[in-house]
């Protein structure tokens, strides 16, 4: 059985649907977009690194605005970044527009540390991590739906995907203004704001308690990253994939997060426990690269990928159940702002160390080298004997 949902969840459940799709969809046709104006593998890389890098910035950022002023008006303010962006991406003629959306994006675009620490306000300890795989599963949803409509739209000329994902964008925008209630009684203190507050950063990561939990995620995210964001091109260098047929295997990466997130997890949680959930999504994420590494054909290619996405709709939601549990309630949008800004940081060095060996080795070297970040993680996980997660909510 689903966790029932609240209202306040069901809304920013659909708000986050919304969202994703229009992020998904730009995903297939980015990398293509990009080389048709003249970009190398690594300059591609360095565009979703670019992203990733204003996100570092800003997520602790708007987190703790969003803990003090409210999850509202932060949330509407970084859904007109993104939109913003998207047309900005569609009007693009030369690489460096490309660039201009990507950074105006990620400038204030941190959407999901904002609604990440609503779902923590409105969901009991107990059942945080269900809530996060429902969470999940809305973000599976929109990479079912996105993925495929962007590789489907891109025949027609990139800006079309583009522009779709501004006018879902104003959406969302929307829907929050109109139907999302707030949950953070507004403080009337001052805040001081440091491009970069590094004593955020200290007081989590010299935690024992929420180092370890930061610690799985920035690897769990850097496998993830060096693998998907090269994805595309991966497929186009090995076996000749086009942007419609990396949108729909994108699209199936979609479904099977949804079946795992929103109706196994809370299944698995309930019989196994999140410990050793989180061991077996490890595995499955490695085996499933090294059967990726090892795909000639289409026939090959799909159960291993499906293993991967198996492994990958564990995975996250545990582990930010686990961080969401390790701290107190008006913590929530601190604590997730670290935990999405050291995920940037992997996404700004990730695309990077993928586009490098993608531009000047094979192409397998990106899933060996995304094989050894989880394992990495993979150690912390099975040596973690002080995880109370394995407690059976």
């Amino acid at each position: 059985m689903l966790m029932k949902l609240s209202r306040e969840l069901l809304i920013i459940l659909i708000i986050q649907i919304t969202e994703v799709l229009g992020f998904s969809l730009i995903l297939p046709f980015l990398p293509f977009y990009a080389q048709s104006l003249g970009a190398s593998p690594l300059v591609v890389a360095s565009i979703l690194s670019l992203f990733s890098l204003f996100q570092f910035i800003s997520a602790p950022i708007l987190g703790r605005l969003s803990d003090i002023y409210g999850r509202r008006p932060l949330l509407i303010a970084s859904q007109i970044s993104t939109f913003i962006s998207f047309i900005i991406l569609g009007k693009s003629t030369t690489l460096a527009m490309i660039f201009i959306s990507r950074a105006v994006d990620g400038l204030l675009g941190s959407n999901f540390t904002i609604a990440q620490a609503y779902i923590s306000d409105v969901s009991s300890k107990k059942d945080r991590s269900k809530a996060f795989g429902i969470s999940g599963m809305a973000f599976g949803i929109g990479f079912l739906i996105g993925p495929a409509i962007g590789g489907f739209l891109s025949q027609f000329g990139f800006s079309i995907p583009a522009f779709t994902a501004a006018g879902i964008s104003f959406l969302t925008i929307l829907a929050t203004f109109f139907f999302l209630p707030e949950t953070i009684k507004r403080k009337k203190s001052a805040i001081k704001i440091k491009l970069i507050d590094w004593s955020v950063f200290t007081k989590y990561l010299s935690n024992n308690k929420t180092s370890r939990q930061l610690s799985q995620f920035l690897l769990y995210i850097m496998t993830h990253v060096i693998f998907i964001s090269n994805f595309a091109l991966y497929l186009n260098k090995k076996l000749n994939f086009k942007a419609q047929d990396v949108g729909f295997l994108l699209a199936y990466i979609g479904l099977i997060s949804i079946i795992f997130r929103g109706f196994l997890m809370p299944k698995l949680i309930n019989k196994y426990g999140e410990k050793q959930l989180k061991k077996a999504s490890v595995l499955a994420i490695i085996l499933g690269l090294l059967g990726l590494a090892g795909a000639t054909n289409f026939l090959w290619l799909l159960p291993a990928i499906s293993l991967f996405a198996c492994g990958n709709g564990l995975a996250r939601p545990l582990i930010m159940g686990s961080i969401s549990r390790s701290v107190k309630s008006n913590q929530q949008g601190a604590i997730i702002g670290v935990a999405n800004s050291l995920g940037s940081l992997a996404q700004i060095v990730g695309p990077l160390i993928g586009g490098y060996l993608l531009t000047n080795f094979f192409p397998e070297s990106v899933i060996f080298i995304s094989i050894i970040f989880m394992g990495l993680g993979g150690i912390f996980i099975f040596k973690n004997n002080n995880d109370k997660s394995n407690l059976i909510c």
